[in-house]
């Protein structure tokens, strides 16, 4: 879900933060990033999980912004994370990439549903999930021991998934 107000974006996540939505969650932020947005929300009272994908998809746009903006600047703000997400930021080693706010109540914005979402071929969900592993093991030396398993067999799909399409 999505609502854009007073030059802010706001994207709330419902239920599973996974590998699926990561995808189009960048797609929205990098288009409206390059209409001139500058603040990004992330709403997550109602999100129960979010896997390592998702977070390091997160961690690598709030890198981007950090790059461009001062550093002051928190363009990409997650709200009411729950206690166990709050807990993989900190324990991933990425927390201090984003402004982390708790709000008594939810945000009074009226959202929609993402349009255009999904359609991603295997290869390019494949090769974004790789990207992710790298980035969050490239943030935090002890992540490397928990994804470089994962990165591994990611990085031999694709290059399986890449010969198979050459072919």
């Amino acid at each position: 879900m999505v609502a854009v107000f007073d030059h802010v974006v706001c994207v709330k996540i419902n239920g599973r933060a996974d590998f699926t939505l990561s995808l189009d969650l960048k797609k929205v932020i990098q288009e409206l990033s390059q209409r001139g947005y500058h603040r990004f929300v992330v709403e997550l009272r109602d999100c129960v999980t979010m896997d390592s994908t998702f977070l390091g998809t997160l961690s690598g746009m709030a890198l981007k912004f950090h790059e461009t903006g001062g550093p002051q600047d928190h363009l990409l703000e997650l709200f009411n994370p729950s206690p166990r997400i709050a807990e993989t930021l900190e324990n991933l080693g990425v927390a201090h990439l984003f402004k982390i706010v708790s709000c008594a109540e939810p945000l009074a914005v009226n959202f929609e549903p993402l349009t255009g979402a999904g359609g991603q071929s295997k290869e390019a969900v494949t090769r974004h999930c790789l990207e992710a592993h790298n980035l969050l093991m490239g943030l935090n030396p002890e992540n490397v021991h928990r994804f470089k398993d994962v990165a591994q067999f990611l990085a031999e799909d694709l290059k399986r998934l890449e010969q198979a399409g050459q072919k």
